[in-house]
């Protein structure tokens, strides 16, 4: 996990050895707004998009707008088209909006056609590069289970399609990644996807406590491929048992002074070191105690030298 029990003391020695010139970020961000249908929504959703917009501005972050006429399933399609032919980077879809289910197939709503989660699944097949994705809108389920795969972080405001009410979980997930240090839980000084993803989880819900209603959307979060979301909960009281999170708890859109020293390839390879590290700890009960400090050494000497190359 990021800047786990190892990493207090590295980063430390970070803050006091580099100088020099912030490394450049080779990210992207396309945030796509649905059609709001009433004007309420309208004006939520353009403040939705303004905070993502904000955010990309902090981070360095090239930021794309789309949505408006009646085109925009084909501009969608032709974006992802050129987000596909890039090779290298990190590349994030939110998508700002509403969504809806028959009972047979869900959608995001566009002005003119609307996109199904099999449409934008096959869009982003050919996107090799980390991606990022975020739905924050009604049936968003469907879109994490279609969408997932091998590099791939996706987040949903809904546990299924059948959650079909209007969502407030975007508006929450949007302030908190654009850097709200209050869902900084680990105290670095930025806000993962996960810790993202915790804090607006917790405000939908205790807006649904404070109101006395039925809690209408439950978040998911999936970061090993397989389909599967996990609840937010989970990360709180049984944090063994999560099998997503690790590569969710790794990746900020703003970061913090310290991260933006390192290099988008010297930061890929710590997040490994990393992994590694936490991978190792989980081994521990397995193996003979010098044997556990050997490659644990080794794990640290790469990672000192990672900040000693930034």
């Amino acid at each position: 996990m990021k800047h786990s029990w190892f990493n207090h003391c590295l980063l430390a020695w970070l803050l006091l050895t580099v100088a020099g010139m912030l490394a450049a970020r080779d990210v992207e961000v396309l945030v796509v707004s649905g059609a709001a249908g009433e004007a309420p929504y309208e004006k939520l959703f353009a403040e939705q998009r303004d905070v993502w917009k904000s955010a990309c501005e902090r981070a360095g972050a090239v930021f794309t707008a789309l949505g408006g006429g009646d085109r925009d399933a084909v501009l969608l399609e032709e974006a992802l088209k050129k987000a596909a032919a890039k090779p290298e980077g990190q590349f994030w879809l939110v998508l700002v909006g509403h969504g809806t289910f028959d009972g047979r197939e869900a959608k995001f709503n566009l002005r003119g056609p609307d996109v199904t989660a099999k449409q934008l699944a096959l869009w982003c097949a050919p996107v090799r590069r980390e991606m990022v994705v975020v739905h924050g809108g009604s049936a968003s389920a469907a879109f994490l289970t279609a969408l997932a795969g091998r590099n791939r972080i996706l987040v949903s405001a809904t546990q299924s399609a059948d959650e079909i009410y209007f969502t407030r979980f975007g508006g929450h997930f949007a302030s908190a990644i654009a850097g709200d240090l209050q869902a900084d839980l680990d105290q670095d000084r930025q806000v993962s996807v996960l810790e993202a993803f915790r804090h607006a989880s917790r405000l939908v819900a205790e807006f649904y406590e404070k109101e006395e209603r039925i809690a209408t959307e439950h978040a998911l979060l999936d970061d090993n491929g397989d389909g599967v979301g996990t609840r937010a909960e989970v990360f709180t009281t049984r944090a063994k048992e999560a099998k997503d999170g690790a590569r969710a708890a790794q990746v900020a859109l703003v970061l913090s002074e310290e991260e933006k020293r390192l290099s988008d390839a010297l930061r890929l390879k710590r997040d490994e070191l990393e992994r590694k590290l936490e991978a190792l700890k989980g081994r521990r009960g397995e193996m003979a105690e010098d044997a556990f400090y050997r490659e644990l050494e080794v794990l640290l000497r790469e990672l000192a030298q990672v900040y000693g190359d930034s």
